[in-house]
């Protein structure tokens, strides 16, 4: 029994995009951005659509053909905010964090291990200067993303420690900023009081 051409059209187009999605180079999958800067913004809406088909639609095509969008979108919400919302959210503040430091010459995400902890640190938003030959390696910036979240003294720990870390390989850390970026505010003592070295950026900060 032939499957029906409609479908085998819908999978075929949609192949090359979900191989992009899957199979981009590590830069791709991290959202780095290096270099120039780059005007507007539709990559990163043509990006999305591509998540949220894999995350979303993909699973769900049976009810969708049906019309039932409702049972579906009812029963996805929490996938959606955690592999389509999250994700996004971050490489904007990727983006964020390379027009707002005119220094920077390689925005990341990556991890710090800590071995005396047995435990790894996740960095969402590492910016770093280019590189200056015969000199450390300078981080500009490091920061965690926390979209749904208030954040609080304990993510400026993990930050600060991650900085310490790096400092110890032999990065120059003299002037890294510890930066949080939050769309659910942060704690009252945070925001009283950052510090010199920490920077709160929420996403009225993002969009403006």
């Amino acid at each position: 029994m032939r499957k029906p051409q409609h479908v085998f059209d819908r999978e075929r187009e949609w192949a090359g995009l979900v191989s992009f999605a899957s199979d981009a180079s590590p830069g791709a999958r991290l959202g780095v951005v290096s270099g120039r800067r780059r005007q507007g913004k539709s990559y990163l809406l043509q990006a999305l659509a591509i998540t949220f088909y894999q995350a979303i639609m993909v699973r769900e095509w049976a009810r969708l053909e049906r019309g039932d969008a409702a049972t579906v979108w009812r029963g996805s919400g929490a996938r959606f905010l955690s592999q389509v919302v999250g994700p996004h959210v971050e490489v904007l503040c990727r983006e964020y964090a390379l027009d707002a430091d005119g220094a920077a010459g390689e925005v990341g995400s990556g991890v710090v291990p800590d071995p005396a902890n047995r435990t790894r640190i996740e960095v969402d938003v590492a910016v770093l200067a280019p590189v200056d030959h015969g000199r450390p390696r300078r981080v500009l910036s490091l920061g965690e993303v926390k979209w749904d979240r208030v954040m609080g003294a304990e993510h400026v720990a993990r930050l600060r420690r991650a900085r310490d870390l790096l400092t110890a390989k032999g990065y120059d850390t003299r002037d890294t900023v510890l930066t949080c970026y939050s769309g659910a505010g942060f704690t009252a003592e945070l925001g009283a009081g950052p510090g010199g070295d920490v920077r709160l950026v929420t996403l009225d900060d993002l969009y403006a």
